[in-house]
């Protein structure tokens, strides 16, 4: 079974793949529709047989899924703390080095399979000069940078919307709200308004942002979802099924783990490590889309006041976990509860039992 990284890994690089194929399909319809009528073409363009097509087909798959594998392994990591238009223009200039290596292997290929001959013999070679001396050349590259530049494009996006939220936009899941048992994370940095004042302002963002760039291995192992940002507050959601019935826990204690590892390093950087407080809840909830100017999809229900509230209660009973009644049920055996009463929290009108962990 694929583990929860490797699973997003290929949900990552397959769009890629999808819109190089796509874009590749659109392109040579285009072109054999502009060159139906035309008598003679030029010998450096590959007339498309179907052979010629299924190759060319694999072809650009094959490029997509590669600039998808740079993009993440690679160039992400690379220009990470660079902004978007230098992001791009320096992901482009490298890109175009990549896919001129792509067309002078590609391009012998599949004209000595329109010439059924091998791909190193002589004639292929000099029409392959012959193409980058033509227009034709230049068509291809203006294909390539364009199919690029919506890789990189859609990554972005996606990126600043979260790719969750882009497949159910695609979809139209939630074009009409519909109800979903979810399990609901409230996590909160302790200290934070000391730490803004120690820091400053700017220092104290570059703090959150890699605070939150390390919670984030925890939610990526543990399949969350992540639904709001909210200042030094971080909402993570899980479906309420039996594959996540534990996830919310074990995602909690990596957590912890992550930023244990990381304490020196904050110490050494920041003159602080952050800590955090969390609250766990689940029920039912609608979720749709929702807005004019900037849609999003935004969940409403009882259960995301109620788990706020939960979260709140954490300096109350000095504990760094709070859990609802309706969790509990699931946690694993390795995990012991304890007890910390029944409260009526602020909003609702019954009791409800509350637990922490003991750890």
């Amino acid at each position: 079974m694929l583990s929860p990284r490797i699973k997003r890994t290929i949900t990552r690089i397959l769009p890629f793949g999808i819109i190089w194929l796509l874009t590749g399909w659109v392109f040579l319809f285009i072109e054999t529709s502009a060159l139906n009528n035309v008598e003679q073409t030029s010998n450096t363009a590959i007339q498309v047989d179907y052979r010629v097509f299924i190759f060319a087909s694999l072809a650009v798959l094959i490029v997509g899924f590669l600039v998808g594998l740079l993009e993440l392994l690679l160039f992400r990591r690379l220009f990470y703390n660079y902004s978007f238009l230098k992001r791009l223009l320096y992901k482009m200039l490298l890109y175009g080095i990549f896919l001129q290596v792509i067309i002078t292997i590609a391009f012998p290929i599949a004209a000595g399979i329109e010439m059924h001959t091998s791909a190193w013999h002589p004639q292929v070679w000099d029409r392959f000069f012959s193409f980058l001396q033509s227009s034709t050349y230049i068509s291809t590259m203006f294909q390539m940078v364009v199919t690029l530049f919506l890789c990189l494009f859609y990554d972005e996006i996606s990126d600043h919307v979260g790719r969750a939220v882009i497949y159910k936009f695609f979809t139209g899941k939630y074009h009409r709200p519909v109800e979903e048992r979810r399990i609901f994370m409230f996590l909160d940095m302790k200290s934070s308004t000391t730490i803004a004042e120690q820091l400053g302002h700017l220092a104290y963002f570059r703090f959150l942002k890699q605070y939150y760039k390390d919670l984030s291995e925890a939610v990526i192992n543990n399949e969350g979802e992540v639904y709001q940002y909210v200042g030094d507050e971080l909402v993570v959601s899980w479906k309420l099924n039996t594959v996540n019935s534990s996830r919310w826990i074990h995602c909690f204690y990596e957590m912890q783990a992550k930023l244990g590892t990381k304490a020196s390093w904050y110490e050494e950087h920041f003159k602080t490590r952050p800590h955090f407080k969390a609250g766990f809840h689940a029920g039912r909830v609608t979720a749709g889309e929702i807005g004019v100017i900037k849609k999003e999809i935004l969940y409403t229900g009882d259960v995301i006041n109620a788990t706020a509230r939960i979260q709140a209660l954490c300096n109350t009973y000095d504990v760094n976990l709070i859990v609802s009644e309706t969790l509990i049920q699931t946690l694993p055996p390795a995990y012991e509860p304890v007890s910390l009463g029944k409260v009526t929290l602020r909003g609702q009108s019954r009791e409800m039992a509350l637990y922490t962990i003991k750890s």
